[in-house]
């Protein structure tokens, strides 16, 4: 077991905590990230960039994060390959310890610890994951090449993954609860131009429905909002 001792701690290493840990680092305060189970944070399963100021062309977020990264480490910050399990703020220097065993204590403690995909929370979910049901297109969207699709969601992020699933897909269809979007103009655009993508309004997913052995995921199992109607997607 090894203690590490800053000023400043950073709990999680996405945009949020970089951008804190350039700001200590400047500051002098000798910062040390902690990057958590997914080193980098969302933005490192995200494609097109397209709304980060000083790029009018579209860039990876893979790519910014490491650029974020590189100029924190450049200006002084420690980066730390662990997760941590135990937090104790009941007196400082605030205490950390990770699953390695290490512990990291500071004066200041940032928890920028970001978000995490939202899952429905049916039944039938949680025996699907990884048989057909994804939170990641990015991740997962190869092994769905030239299959039917579905996503799930009305925001940003459901309208980006549903169009960039259309590079391996050619029937993608996105399911949302309500009868119009929340996602940015300018993405609703592009993905009610795009031929390749069907949207269904007012719909909720009830089941994921098992083909049996090793099928995984055969069709969702829909009730309409308004109506409730329930009818069948083969995906």
């Amino acid at each position: 077991m090894t203690t590490h001792t800053t000023r400043m701690l950073i709990l999680g290493s996405g945009p949020a905590g970089l951008s804190a840990a350039i700001y200590g680092a400047r500051a002098g305060m000798a910062p040390i990230v902690v990057q958590g189970i997914q080193p980098g944070g969302q933005l490192t399963t995200t494609t097109d960039v397209e709304n980060y100021p000083g790029f009018k062309d579209v860039i990876q977020g893979p790519w910014l994060m490491e650029q974020m990264q590189a100029q924190a480490e450049h200006v002084g910050t420690r980066m730390m390959w662990d997760t941590i399990v135990k937090v104790d703020v009941s007196s400082r220097p605030f205490r950390l310890t990770g699953d390695s065993g290490d512990v990291y204590e500071g004066e200041t403690l940032v928890i920028a610890t970001g978000a995490q995909a939202k899952w429905l929370g049916i039944d039938s979910e949680e025996p699907m994951k990884g048989k057909g049901v994804s939170a990641c297109a990015t991740c997962d969207g190869f092994f769905y090449r030239g299959k039917k699709v579905a996503v799930i969601g009305g925001g940003n992020t459901a309208v980006e993954e549903a169009l960039y699933l259309t590079n391996h897909s050619p029937d993608v269809t996105l399911i949302h609860r309500r009868d119009s979007l929340r996602s940015e103009k300018i993405l609703q655009e592009r993905l009610f131009a795009h031929k390749g993508v069907t949207v269904l309004w007012n719909k909720e997913v009830r089941e994921f429905v098992d083909g049996g052995g090793n099928a995984g995921l055969v069709a969702l199992e829909l009730e309409d909002t308004v109506t409730g109607e329930r009818s069948r997607l083969a995906v």
